[in-house]
């Protein structure tokens, strides 16, 4: 279909879902970050000499051909709504994956999006994900005096088991979550594997899929659930331009699945003029942009050596990953104090999560940045043992 079938209403009333939503799921600012930004004038990124690497974003970008775009488009479009801009990333997302506009929306970021697709489910359920990951767009449902998520039980090597998830899908589920890979453990799960749990599973359920790391993964294709879509399956499937293609602050992101779960899950998102220019075009200029692509990569894995070198070296463990990230086990030191000590030594990374008191999440950053993280390790170790 192309953009001139494409009615432009449906469009904007449709396709251009998720700030609303993402303010339904208090997705606010920590107080600290307000508090922090309040205490400078202006600055993008980090202050000068701290390590951040507690939000898995891409410090390398975004690329040249994103920039160029994004100059370009504050520029000539800045004073116009952005729907135009948004129908030409739409077409490009569905010819990529061989679906229709009609199988795709956009929202500001995929939280926009992921947090849609929570509250439509929460009208008829629950929403069953596992124990551990990137929860915040399905509590949405919860900030607002409704059900908790059902979550799996804990396992030992903090897996997904697939078997339990399916087992667990009871006529009060709406809809299945699964992050892949998922966040924070930085885990990706057999595809043959998934594929079957999505088909079995799709039929009692929504099944949805946050593939945020997907290009990440050492064969992207072979790890997407999108191909499911185009087969009929009861799936969704969110992406984000937040990650490898370093466009965290532009907020851009999509969601894949059948016209009427599109156009259902869209309906609890803001509609309207809800993207920006800029952000739409360094996504549309970074969407082929291979090069840029494979750099990125190469430099997180780089860094995610170095990470595990240095774990192994201080007498720790983490779990392989298959992300920008890596979840490190510290034993009998508590995360909470482990991110104070090293926030002490100018490198930020993220505390515990839920009751997994010992585990710590560091995401890859600039290489030089990664290396303060190493260096900082022993020192943050040595002081906490030792107190």
């Amino acid at each position: 279909m192309s953009n001139t079938q494409f009615d432009r209403r449906d469009f904007i009333k449709t396709a251009l879902a998720g700030s609303a939503a993402v303010s339904l799921a208090s997705l606010a600012i920590p107080a600290m970050a307000r508090q922090e930004a309040h205490s400078s004038a202006l600055h993008y990124g980090p202050m000068p000499g701290i390590a951040k690497l507690d939000a898995n974003e891409n410090p390398y970008g975004p690329s040249k051909a994103a920039l160029s775009a994004i100059m370009k488009a504050s520029q000539q479009g800045g004073a116009y709504y952005a729907y135009e801009t948004g129908l030409r990333l739409i077409d490009m997302i569905a010819e990529r994956y061989s679906l229709k506009p009609e199988n795709v929306t956009l929202s500001s970021g995929s939280s926009g999006v992921l947090t849609s697709a929570a509250l439509y489910a929460s009208q008829t359920g629950k929403i069953l994900g596992p124990d551990l990951f990137w929860d915040t767009t399905a509590l949405a449902p919860h900030n607002q005096g409704k059900a908790d998520i059902l979550r799996l039980p804990k396992t030992n090597d903090l897996a997904i088991d697939l078997d339990a998830f399916y087992e667990a899908i009871t006529d009060e589920v709406s809809m299945v979550q699964v992050t892949n890979p998922n966040n924070p453990t930085g885990r990706a799960l057999d595809p043959v594997q998934l594929e079957k749990f999505c088909i079995k599973a799709s039929k009692k359920c929504l099944v949805l899929v946050d593939e945020a790391y997907n290009e990440l993964t050492d064969m992207p294709e072979k790890h997407s659930m999108i191909h499911l879509i185009n087969k009929g399956h009861n799936i969704a499937v969110g992406r984000t331009f937040s990650k490898i293609y370093g466009l965290a602050g532009m907020r851009v992101g999509y969601l894949l699945s059948s016209a009427d779960n599109i156009e259902k899950i869209s309906k609890f998102g803001m509609g309207g003029y809800a993207m920006n220019q800029a952000g739409l075009a360094a996504a549309i200029a970074s969407f082929d942009d291979n090069a840029f692509l494979t750099f990125s990569k190469e430099k997180i894995e780089q860094g995610r050596e170095m990470v595990m070198s240095a774990v192994k070296a201080n007498g720790l463990s983490a779990l392989p990953s298959t992300t920008s990230f890596v979840f490190v086990n510290l034993g009998d030191v508590n995360a909470d104090k482990f991110r104070a000590e090293m926030k002490a030594q100018n490198v930020m990374i993220r505390g515990v999560y839920r009751d997994y008191l010992s585990w710590s999440r560091v995401s890859m950053g600039k290489i030089e940045d990664v290396q303060k993280y190493v260096n900082a390790l022993p020192r943050a170790l040595d002081t906490l043992r030792n107190t």
